[in-house]
């Protein structure tokens, strides 16, 4: 079975455009401590970066009080979708190459 390299391209940029965005109001919600994360609408954003937040976290706690684990989240999809679905990225390449 052969996977379409444009299909994957179209769901992994997508679904990884997504999830920058979901870090993006993760930010914006950091500005706002009262607010409950556990709560509707804020658990739909808190509940699919919340995992990948917690290794960084670990390893980069909050520093004075400001956690800024949301933007390293950006910064690490961001460039899996440059190398992966990006203009000169590799499933691009190869789905040019068919």
């Amino acid at each position: 079975m052969t996977v379409n390299p444009q299909l994957l391209s179209l769901i992994l940029g997508g679904f990884l455009g997504l999830m920058i965005l979901l870090f993006i109001f993760r930010i914006i919600l950091t500005w706002y401590p009262q607010i409950d994360l556990n709560r509707f609408p804020w658990n739909t954003i808190a509940w699919p970066t919340e995992p990948l937040l917690v290794p960084v976290r670990k390893i980069i706690p909050p520093l004075g009080g400001v956690d800024i684990t949301p933007i390293i989240g950006v910064a690490i999809f961001s460039l899996l979708r440059e190398l992966l679905v990006g203009q000169q990225g590799l499933i691009t390449l190869i789905a040019k190459a068919i």
